[in-house]
């Protein structure tokens, strides 16, 4: 069993096994990978438990992943990546396939370009980074204040700076945003990344996002979102996908936002759950729950602030708490990165500290705004190596 890895990356010329790197197509399912690659379907995946069963189904199409090859063309390890932290690896032990959910290994790098506007800020940025996230994220921070639509006028510049994952030196997870500015008319809008991990404007307001309630007033986080985590009940690497508030048990659970209850009953390992359908593909669990409010039942319309439930231990818990995550079109996102608090304006220290910040970001915008700053194109993927550490002896994949 292996209990320790690194992976290091190594140009393949002086060795024979090679890394090839593949895209997950739509609509190809975990069951479809193995038996397009005449993998054993049993050991890889009937004979899983059903939680690695159930991260197979994570696999998105557009993932890019890779198979180690030896000099004869068969399949010495497989990396498949599941989310931002978590990937599955299948690997040859003797003559057999072996199956483990691993951490990733990545660095993240702080980047930064300027352009200028010809026709749209979705369009340049596309344009100049070939990089459709990074035209997302930029839009959709000022989605809320400016209008590109109506005021955006060519010769107009804008500055992006923010942090990129690589893995096996290719980037992958979208961008996080730390300041980004737009000139339109002569003035300059900017939005920053504050400490607190939401954004603000240049104001110190703070920009409106997808407005989610607190579910458990008052309640203690007890676990953060994470892609990677050691259970220690199931003692192996598991994703978090939610937030963990610990509550007395009883204590009252609200809905975090107006939607449609689709599911309200017991599921596996959640235990007690209720699931509600809010606008624009967003969906809420709440889970473990001891009990659920007399009324509440599949196509229950609920309003935000609502009662719904209340908390407890049901499922695999280990103590009284609610198990919340934020899903967009079935896909788990942090809820501490989208569910605003009602203070729109930093006042006081709070505030002080994010002038600082705001100084720092804003020298950093004008160096890069004065030298033009162009993206840094990627050299093109190189096949790789890997050497694996098992048990703390360095050995060869192949």
């Amino acid at each position: 069993m292996i209990r320790f890895f690194i992976f290091f990356l190594l140009i393949t010329s002086s060795f024979a096994a090679h890394v090839d790197r593949y895209r997950w197509n739509n609509g190809e399912t975990y069951l479809d990978f193995l038996q397009n690659h005449n993998l054993p379907l049993r050991p890889l995946y009937y004979n899983l438990d059903k939680d690695d069963q159930r991260l197979t189904e994570e696999m998105r199409a557009g993932i890019h992943y890779q198979i180690l090859k030896d000099d004869k063309e068969e399949i010495e390890q497989i990396l498949l990546p599941l989310n931002d932290e978590l990937q599955i690896h299948i690997y040859k032990d003797d003559k057999s396939y072996k199956f483990e959910a691993i951490p990733i290994i990545s660095t993240t790098k702080t980047e930064a370009f300027y352009t200028t506007i010809t026709s749209s800020p979705m369009y340049n940025i596309l344009k100049e980074t070939g990089s459709k996230k990074l035209a997302q994220i930029f839009v959709a921070s000022f989605k809320h204040s400016l209008n590109f639509k109506n005021d955006i006028r060519k010769g107009d510049e804008l500055v992006m700076i923010y942090e990129q994952k690589y893995r096996l030196g290719e980037p992958f997870s979208m961008p996080a945003l730390k300041v980004a500015m737009i000139e339109m008319h002569h003035k300059k809008h900017f939005i920053y990344l504050n400490s607190d991990g939401r954004y603000y404007d240049e104001k110190a307001h703070e920009v409106e996002g997808f407005l989610l309630a607190r579910p458990v007033r008052g309640a203690r986080i007890s676990s953060y979102f994470t892609k990677r985590r050691w259970h220690p009940v199931l003692h192996k690497w598991k994703a978090h996908l939610g937030v963990d508030y610990a509550a007395r048990r009883g204590t009252p659970v609200i809905a975090a936002g107006r939607g449609v209850i689709v599911w309200a009953s017991r599921m596996g390992s959640y235990g007690n759950l209720i699931k509600i359908r809010h606008a624009d593909g967003y969906e809420t669990r709440y889970a473990h729950l001891k009990s659920f409010r007399r009324g509440i039942h599949r196509g229950k319309r609920v309003k935000k602030g609502q009662t719904i439930g209340y908390v407890g231990s049901t499922g695999r818990s280990t103590g009284p708490h609610l198990h919340f995550e934020l899903r967009k079109r079935g896909r788990a996102i942090n809820p501490l990165r989208v569910v605003q608090v009602t203070t729109k304006k930093l006042k006081g220290k709070a505030k002080k500290a994010f002038l600082r910040l705001k100084k720092n970001y804003d020298e950093s915008v004008n160096l890069h705004l004065n030298n033009k700053t162009a993206y840094k194109k990627r050299p093109p993927f190189e096949n790789m190596s890997y050497i694996h550490l098992l048990q703390g002896k360095k050995q060869w994949v192949k």
